[in-house]
C-alpha cells in the first residue's frame, strides 16, 4: 500500500470512527483509553478529548470495578470479537455518577504493533425500560387471571389447583409448589404443585430445608417479603442433566404467622428481580385469603350462614378490589409515561381488560352478598348478555346448554347493573334446579312498546329479558305463591326462599314489571320489563382537563399500594398531596398541615376505626373541609354516615383516573 492510499485508509478509518452511531473506545492492555469518538465522550458526560489517558474502569460502577480488572485481563490474552457480559445486566457510570444499563461489543484492533482493543457502548435505557414495562404488564394480566381464578373457584382447594402451573408459566421457573402444614405439624402436604416429581415432592414436604432458608419465619409472614436461599437437592433439567438450585419462598400470611408458602425453585444462578418477587407476594396474599376465607366459609352453622356469607363475599371482594386497584393504576401509570410502542400498548390493553373483568366478578358478589341503593345507568344489552353467558356457561355444569339471544337494535336498558345481572342470575339458578337431568336455559333480550299502559307497567319503552328453561315446571298453586317471601319447594337447607322475592322487588323498584309462565314438564319463562333507556341517561365521560386541580388533599388508606397509586393518580391530576396510613397519623398530618382541603378515605382503616369516624373529627376541627371516601366493600346501608359527613356518594374500587379525579372535582366544586 503505498503513502497515498495509506493516508486515504487513515481518513477514512478516522472519518468512521468519528462517525459512528454508537460510543467507540480503543484501550490499551493496560485499560487506559487511548481513543474516543465524540459520541463516548457525549455518552459518559464528559467534555469532548476527556476520556483519553482515562482507565477503562473509571466509566463502571465502582463495585465491579475490581472484578472488571480480572475480566479485561483474561479477554486480553485470548482475544476475539464477541459481545461483553452475556447473560449479564451491564451498566455505565456517567461523569456526574448516574448509573445506566448498556450493549458492549468487543473487538481486538490489529495494529501491527501495541495490541489495542476497542468496544462500541449502547445506552439501553429507554429498551430497558420498554422491556421492564413489558414484563410488569404481564405480570399484572397473569395476576388479574389469577385473580379472577380464584374469585371463580368453589374453594380454596380449587383455587390453587391451578395456579403453580400459571405462577410457574409467568414465571419462567421450572417448579412451583404451594406448601401447607399437615394435621400433625411434621412436615407439608403439598395440594398443588408443577415440575414435582416423588422425589421432589418428598424432599419439600419434609420442610428440613427451610429453617436454614428462613432466618425469621415471623419476618417472612409479612406482606411484603420474599427470601431466597440454596435448595439441597439437585435438579434435572429436560435432558437429564443436573444443576443446583435455589428456592424463592413467600409465606402466605395469617394474621402474624404463616398459613402455608408458595416455592419456587430456580437455577442457582438465575436472577429473581424486584417484580417477579412482587409477583409472587402478591400470589401469597391471593392465596392466603382465599385459604382464609375458605375455612372461615366451613366453618360457618347453618343458623348463620346467609348474615356471615355476606360478610364473608363483601370482604373478599374488598381484598380483591384492592388488588385491582393496585394493578389497575400501576397499569394506567405506566400508560402514561411509556412510549409509543404498539405491542406494549397492545400488552397494557390486555391487562387492563382483564382488570375490568376482576372488576365486574366483584360486583357480582358484592350484588349477591346484599340489599343495595340502586344505582341505574344505561347498559348495552347485547354486552350484558354476552358476560353473563360466559360466567353461565362456566358455572351451571356441563348438562345445561346456555344460549343468549339479543334482538338487533336494542336501546340501552336503563337499571343497576349489578342487582339486573343478579336477577338473571337468581332466575338461572332457579331454571338449573329444576332440569337436575340437564337441559337448555336460553336468556333473550327484546324491546316492549307499552302503548296504553297497565296498572304495574307505565306507557312507555321497554326492554324485556326472558329466562326460560326446558325443566320440570311449577304447577298453578305454586306459581300462585312463588312470590311470596320464604316459600321455597326445595329441601332443608337447600333455599331462603328469598330468591324470586328479591328479583321482584329490584324490578318493581326499577319500575318495571316480572311476569312468570310456567307448564309442568315443559319448563317455566320469567320475563323482566325493564325501562329503556332516554337520550339523557347517557353521561358523558368527564373531559381530562375538567378533572384537574390544584388543591391540597390528605390520602389516608392503609394498603400501602393502594395509598400508593391514589398519591400518584390525584399528582398526576395536579394535586398538592400529603398521606397516611392511619387514623392517628391522619391526625398528625392533618395538624401539620393547615392548606388540605380535602381528605381523600378509605372506609375501613382498621383498629376498628373508620373512614367516617376520622371524617367527622376532621370536620369539627374544619367545618369547611371537603371530604370523599371510598371502599371495596358496598356501604349502601350507610346513606347517613354520608350525609353526616357531607359526602354525596362512596367511590367504588377499583376506580380509575378519571373516575377519582371526576368525583374529586365535584366534590370540591360542590356538584350535586
Amino acid at each position: 500500500m503505498n503513502d497515498h492510499e495509506t493516508s486515504l485508509h487513515a481518513g477514512l478509518f478516522h472519518a468512521l470512527f468519528r462517525t459512528a452511531p454508537d460510543a467507540m473506545i480503543v484501550v490499551d492492555r493496560g485499560g487506559a483509553i487511548v481513543l474516543a469518538n465524540p459520541q463516548a465522550d457525549r455518552l459518559f458526560g464528559y467534555p469532548e478529548g476527556a476520556l483519553h489517558g482515562r482507565l477503562i474502569e473509571e466509566l463502571l460502577p465502582q463495585a465491579v470495578r475490581e472484578v472488571h480488572v480480572a475480566h479485561r485481563t483474561s479477554y486480553m490474552d485470548h482475544p476475539r470479537v464477541r459481545p461483553m457480559g452475556a447473560g449479564y445486566e451491564l451498566t455505565g457510570v456517567r461523569a456526574d455518577g448516574t448509573v445506566f444499563p448498556v450493549e458492549i461489543g468487543l473487538s481486538p484492533v490489529s495494529t501491527g504493533e501495541v495490541p489495542l482493543f476497542a468496544a462500541s457502548i449502547r445506552d439501553i435505557s429507554e429498551t430497558q425500560r420498554a422491556r421492564q414495562a413489558l414484563a410488569r404488564a404481564h405480570y399484572d394480566a397473569s395476576l388479574a387471571d389469577i385473580s379472577r381464578r380464584i374469585l371463580l373457584a368453589a374453594s380454596h382447594e380449587a383455587a390453587m389447583r391451578d395456579i403453580p402451573a400459571l405462577v410457574a408459566e409467568t414465571l419462567r421457573v421450572p417448579v412451583t409448589a404451594v406448601l401447607l402444614p399437615d394435621a400433625y405439624g411434621r412436615g407439608f402436604h403439598i395440594p398443588a404443585a408443577i415440575g414435582v416429581d416423588e422425589s421432589l415432592r418428598l424432599a419439600l414436604a419434609s420442610g428440613d430445608w427451610l429453617p436454614d432458608l428462613l432466618p425469621s419465619p415471623q419476618a417472612l409472614a409479612d406482606e411484603e417479603a420474599t427470601t431466597r436461599g440454596t435448595f439441597p437437592m439437585l435438579l434435572a433439567d429436560a435432558d437429564g442433566m443436573t444443576y443446583p438450585a435455589d428456592a424463592v419462598v413467600a409465606a402466605l400470611p395469617d394474621r402474624d404467622a404463616a398459613a402455608g408458602y408458595i416455592v419456587v425453585l430456580l437455577k442457582r444462578n438465575d436472577g429473581f428481580d424486584r417484580d417477579r418477587q412482587h409477583f409472587l407476594r402478591s400470589v401469597a396474599n391471593m392465596l392466603a385469603a382465599a385459604i382464609q376465607r375458605g375455612r372461615s366459609e366451613e366453618q360457618l352453622a347453618h343458623s348463620q350462614r346467609l348474615d356471615a356469607l355476606g360478610q364473608l363475599t363483601g370482604g373478599i371482594a374488598h381484598d380483591f378490589n384492592n388488588l385491582l386497584t393496585i394493578v389497575s393504576g400501576n397499569l394506567q401509570l405506566l400508560e402514561l409515561e411509556l412510549p409509543e410502542d404498539p405491542s406494549v400498548r397492545e400488552t397494557i390493553t390486555s391487562a387492563s381488560r382483564a382488570v375490568d373483568r376482576g372488576s365486574a366478578l366483584t360486583r357480582k358478589l358484592l350484588a349477591f352478598s346484599r340489599r343495595q341503593r340502586l344505582h341505574p345507568q344505561a347498559m348495552r344489552c347485547e354486552v350484558l348478555l354476552a358476560d353473563l353467558n360466559d360466567m353461565l356457561g362456566r358455572t351451571l355444569g356441563e348438562r345445561i346448554t346456555v344460549a343468549a339471544e339479543c334482538a338487533d337494535g336494542l336501546p340501552p336498558v336503563f337499571a343497576d347493573p349489578g342487582e339486573l345481572e343478579a336477577a338473571i342470575v337468581n332466575l338461572a339458578l332457579n331454571a338449573r334446579d329444576a332440569m337436575p337431568r340437564g337441559g337448555r336455559l336460553t336468556i333473550a333480550a327484546r324491546i316492549h312498546e307499552e302503548t296504553t299502559g297497565t296498572d304495574d307497567l307505565s306507557r312507555g319503552i321497554y326492554v324485556v329479558f326472558s329466562v326460560v328453561d326446558t325443566g320440570e315446571g311449577m304447577h298453578p298453586d305454586v306459581l300462585a305463591r312463588a312470590l311470596e317471601p320464604f316459600f321455597t319447594t326445595k329441601g332443608s337447607g337447600k333455599g331462603s326462599g328469598l330468591g324470586l322475592s328479591m328479583v321482584y322487588g329490584f324490578v318493581k323498584q326499577s319500575n318495571g314489571r316480572l311476569a312468570i309462565q310456567s307448564t309442568p314438564g315443559v319448563g317455566t319463562r320469567a320475563e323482566l320489563y325493564l325501562p329503556a333507556a332516554q337520550h339523557n341517561d347517557a353521561q358523558s365521560l368527564p373531559y381530562p382537563e375538567a378533572l384537574r386541580g390544584r388543591e391540597t388533599v390528605l390520602v389516608v388508606e392503609d394498603e400501602t399500594e393502594v395509598r400508593r397509586i391514589a398519591v400518584a393518580f390525584l399528582k398526576g391530576l395536579g394535586y398538592q398531596v400529603v398521606e397516611a396510613e392511619d387514623v392517628a397519623t391522619a391526625r398528625v398530618v392533618f395538624a401539620r398541615h393547615p392548606e388540605i382541603d380535602a381528605v381523600f378515605s378509605d372506609v375501613a382503616l382498621g383498629d376498628g376505626e373508620t373512614g367516617f369516624d376520622l371524617a367527622e373529627e376532621l370536620l369539627t376541627l374544619r367545618p369547611s373541609l371537603k371530604v370523599l371516601l371510598t371502599s371495596g366493600y358496598e356501604y349502601g346501608a350507610h346513606e347517613d354516615d354520608l350525609r353526616r359527613v357531607g359526602a354525596q356518594e362512596l367511590l367504588r374500587k377499583p376506580y380509575r383516573r378519571e373516575q377519582l379525579g371526576d368525583a374529586m372535582r365535584r366534590m370540591l366544586d360542590g356538584a350535586a
